[in-house]
């Protein structure tokens, strides 16, 4: 597992701000942009799976034994 892969959401969204703020300024290197650019596209990797993997989770509940049991919503009649 890579030092991004380990970030939290919320330190991972804090990076790619500073990355996006850094790039609107206007007064970077080309060469130093393109880095920026291909850490923000990681950084946007690792928070859109993190995204993806809590959508899963949040699509199961525990039934009363423990299993995970699809999620579904009871209207009310």
């Amino acid at each position: 597992m890579n030092q991004q892969e380990e970030l939290s959401f919320e330190e991972a969204m804090k990076q790619l701000e500073g990355i996006v703020e850094k790039l609107e300024e206007g007064d970077v290197p080309l060469e130093k942009a393109i880095n920026y650019y291909q850490e923000g596209m990681n950084l946007t990797k690792v928070c859109n799976d993190k995204l993806k993997n809590v959508q899963e989770k949040m699509t199961q509940i525990m039934n009363e034994q423990g299993d995970l049991v699809p999620f579904e919503l009871q209207e009310e009649e």
